[in-house]
C-alpha cells in the first residue's frame, strides 16, 4: 500500500469542555466579582482563622476597677489594634466573634429561605392546581410588614425558646427561622417563572411522552436547569439575612450582649459615637464590606451562569 492510499492517523480527541470551567472563565472576566470574592474570602479567614491567632477572649474584661477605668474606650494600640469598648474588652476579638455569628446566621437563614422558595416555586410552576393557592400565599407574605413582624416574633418567642434550648442556641434558631420564613417569596416567584418556561421545552415534553413521573421529572430535568437563578438568589439572600440580623441586634432584639454580633456591637456603641467613633466605624465597615462583596459575587454569578452572554 502506497503513502497516497494509506489511512490518515487518527487525531487525539480533545477532552469534553466542562460547564463549570466555562462558568469560571466567564466569572474571572468580571473584575467586581473577583474583588468581591477576594474580600469575602478574607472576611471568612478573619472570623474563622483569626481567633486561632488572636487568642484574647471577646468577653473578658479586667477584674480590677482601676485597670477597667484606665483601659476602657481606648484607641488603637499594639495591645489592642482596634481599641477597646466601654468594658475594656478587646474590639478585635469581638469583631471576630461577632462576624462568625453574623455570617453563620446569614448562611443558615439563606439556606432555609432558598429551600422554601424553591419548593414553593417548583410546586406552583409545575402543578397547575397548586399554582393559584401557593401564589396567593406568596402574595400574602409579600403584603406583610416584615420588620414589625420580625420584632413581634422576637418579642413573643425569644424567652420561651431560650428557656428550652439555651440562650445562644434558642436565639440563633429563632433568628434564623424568622429571617428564613419571611424572605423566601422573591425566590419562589423567580423559580416559578423559570419552571413555567421549562415546562414547554422539547426535552420536558419528550420526557412526559415516555411516562416520566412528576417527581423524577422535577429532580432530573427541572431542578438542574434552574440552578443558576437559585444560586444568584442565594448569594443575594446571604446579604439580606446579614442586614436583617444586624438590624434586629441593633434594635436590641437579637443576641444578648454576651454573644457579640456586628449589629450588637453597633447597638452597644451608639451612646459613645462621638467619644470613640471606632466602636461604630469598624463593625459598620465589616457589615458593608460583607454585603457589598456578596452582591458583587451575585452579579458575577448571574453573568457567568447565563449562557446567552457567556463568552462576550
Amino acid at each position: 500500500m502506497t503513502e497516497a492510499t494509506a489511512a490518515p492517523a487518527p487525531q487525539a480527541l480533545r477532552p469534553p469542555r466542562s460547564q463549570w470551567r466555562d462558568v469560571w472563565d466567564q466569572f474571572r472576566t468580571h473584575k467586581g466579582a473577583l474583588a468581591g470574592l477576594s474580600v469575602f474570602i478574607f472576611i471568612l479567614l478573619f472570623v474563622l482563622v483569626g481567633p486561632l491567632i488572636w487568642r484574647i477572649s471577646p468577653t473578658a474584661s479586667p477584674t480590677d476597677a482601676l485597670t477597667l477605668i484606665r483601659s476602657k474606650n481606648m484607641g488603637p494600640s499594639w495591645a489592642h489594634p482596634l481599641g477597646t469598648d466601654q468594658l475594656a474588652r478587646d474590639l478585635l476579638a469581638r469583631m471576630m466573634a461577632g462576624g462568625k455569628i453574623s455570617i453563620a446566621v446569614g448562611l443558615t437563614a439563606m439556606s432555609l429561605s432558598i429551600f422554601l422558595g424553591t419548593l414553593v416555586g417548583v410546586l406552583a410552576g409545575y402543578f397547575k392546581r397548586l399554582d393559584g393557592p401557593l401564589m396567593r400565599l406568596t402574595d400574602l407574605f409579600l403584603a406583610l410588614p416584615l420588620l414589625p413582624l420580625l420584632l413581634v416574633m422576637m418579642l413573643l418567642f425569644r424567652d420561651p425558646i431560650a428557656s428550652r434550648l439555651g440562650v445562644e442556641a434558642g436565639t440563633f434558631l429563632l433568628i434564623v427561622s424568622a429571617i428564613g420564613i419571611t424572605s423566601w417569596m422573591q425566590c419562589a416567584r423567580i423559580v416559578r417563572g423559570e419552571v413555567l418556561a421549562l415546562k414547554e421545552r422539547e426535552f420536558v415534553l419528550a420526557a412526559k411522552s415516555i411516562g416520566t413521573p412528576p417527581r423524577r421529572m422535577i429532580l432530573r430535568h427541572i431542578l438542574p436547569n434552574i440552578m443558576s437563578p437559585i444560586m444568584v438568589a442565594a448569594t443575594l439572600g446571604i446579604a439580606n439575612a446579614i442586614i436583617t440580623e444586624s438590624a434586629l441586634s441593633f434594635l436590641g432584639l437579637g443576641f444578648p450582649p454576651d454573644f457579640p454580633t456586628w449589629g450588637r456591637l453597633l447597638n452597644d456603641a451608639v451612646d459613645l459615637m462621638q467619644e470613640t467613633p471606632g466602636l461604630v466605624i469598624f463593625p459598620g465597615i465589616a457589615i458593608s464590606l460583607t454585603v457589598l462583596s456578596v452582591n458583587y459575587i451575585g452579579d458575577g454569578l448571574r453573568d457567568a451562569l447565563d449562557p446567552r452572554i457567556r463568552g462576550r
